[in-house]
């Protein structure tokens, strides 16, 4: 006999919350390639005559303005950290009192024996972010920032704007340019394994809770089972 299942569609995700997202993910993607490639040059850039070395400093300019992209989209998320719906607050990602503290640690509990465990085959039903995954994004929003403050310091030499120049103070405190280049290419592979991480629990998520968890950063929906 065949059996029928209702869903509900919930609207999670506000256009502000998706348009950071994908914003961040296509600057991301740029600063990345193009990081990289600023921190070891490909050896063939080394020789020949300077006028046919110009496309690296198309690659450094790249580098620059995905990096204000990625600061200003931040500054939205940031924003509608207070100004947004119950699932884009600022206290999912940092659970400061004793009651939220109690409920998020209940949650990562449930969230490890299903996902890393898999003693638990009943999927974790939520609305929004489940308690690991808002963990985590709270340590992103973290990196983030030293990503951002440790970027500017290193781009303040070379601009007069007065947005680097803020940030020219955090050079000598590191310690001097070489230490501050190590840490924002730490950060960098942090962006990366955590980006390869994130896609694969999306797609798990996706598979096993069927609630359109990919599709809903773009519609901004997600669909639950009606009990």
């Amino acid at each position: 006999m065949a059996t029928t299942t209702t869903f509900e569609r919930v609207y999670i995700w506000e256009r502000p919350v998706r348009l950071y997202h994908w914003v961040t993910v296509a600057s991301m993607l740029v600063l990345v390639a193009t990081g990289l490639i600023i921190g070891r040059p490909p050896a063939f850039l080394t020789a020949g005559d300077a006028s046919a070395s110009q496309w690296f400093g198309t690659v450094r300019f790249l580098h620059f303005a995905a990096g204000y992209v990625f600061l200003f989209a931040f500054l939205i998320r940031v924003y509608w950290m207070f100004a947004g719906n119950d699932y884009a607050r600022w206290y999912n990602f940092y659970p400061l009192t004793p009651a939220r503290f109690r409920r998020w640690l209940a949650g990562v509990v449930q969230v490890v024996k299903v996902d890393l465990l898999q003693v638990q085959k009943e999927p974790v039903q939520v609305r929004g972010h489940n308690a690991m995954a808002a963990a985590t994004y709270g340590v992103v929003f973290l990196v983030t920032i030293f990503q951002v403050v440790t970027g500017f310091a290193l781009y303040a030499p070379m601009s007069d704007a007065w947005l680097p120049q803020l940030f020219a103070w955090v050079v000598p405190m590191m310690g001097g340019d070489a230490n501050v280049r190590i840490w924002h290419h730490l950060a960098t592979w942090f962006f990366i394994v955590f980006s390869a991480i994130h896609i694969y629990l999306s797609v798990f998520h996706d598979y096993v809770e069927a609630e359109g968890e990919i599709s809903s950063m773009v519609s901004g929906s997600k669909y639950f089972h009606r009990r």
